[in-house]
């Protein structure tokens, strides 16, 4: 069984920021596949169903970003999830927007979603999908860039990205993580 996780912020709220692209990708998953994710518990929004034959959990954690991996561990906790079977989806400001990169394992970098998820879990090592989001070009104020509005523009090429992204999710479900690597990491 599969655990793939958005990392996003509420979403009444939050929806259509930047910072909420894992949000994103796990809602295109669940509308691809018909998996409602409206189960409240671990800290997080939650639904159970299949994607190319494996059964999968998909998670957005509601316990703002910089909390992610509270939500995380309990699931992996009562579930007894592997860490082979976790898939963590993000974005990412070191990536142009409309580009995802995907990887076996690896630091949280500045993410401070990612921070929590590696320091709850005490471990690097699980897959992840990193969707770009781009820099603020003028150095605005990256928390006003993160969580602010976004033009009609980005959100053409952020659309781009979690399209990849979702792609790169059942690429790793059908075929494995180096395939999508391959595929997706150009």
């Amino acid at each position: 069984m599969y655990l793939i996780v958005g990392l996003g912020n509420p979403e009444k709220d939050y929806g259509s920021t930047r910072h909420n692209m894992g949000f994103n990708v796990i809602n295109k998953l669940a509308n691809q596949y018909k998996i409602e994710v409206t189960k409240s518990k671990f800290k997080g929004l939650y639904g159970t169903g299949m994607i190319e034959g494996e059964k999968v959990i998909l998670l957005k954690p509601q316990t703002f970003m910089n909390l992610s991996g509270e939500s995380i561990k309990e699931i992996i906790q009562f579930y007894k999830i592997e860490m082979e079977q976790l898939i963590v989806i993000y974005d990412d400001m070191d990536i142009e927007p409309g580009i995802i990169k995907v990887r076996k394992a690896g630091g949280p970098g500045t993410h401070n979603g990612m921070k929590s998820v590696v320091q709850e879990l005490n471990t690097q090592d699980f897959k992840r999908v990193r969707v770009g989001i781009g820099r603020p070009q003028d150095k605005e104020n990256l928390v006003e860039y993160v969580i602010g509005a976004i033009s009609a523009e980005d959100k053409e090429k952020l659309d781009k990205g979690t399209d990849l992204a979702k792609e790169a999710v059942i690429e790793v479900i059908k075929k494995g993580i180096d395939i999508a690597m391959n595929q997706f990491n150009g």
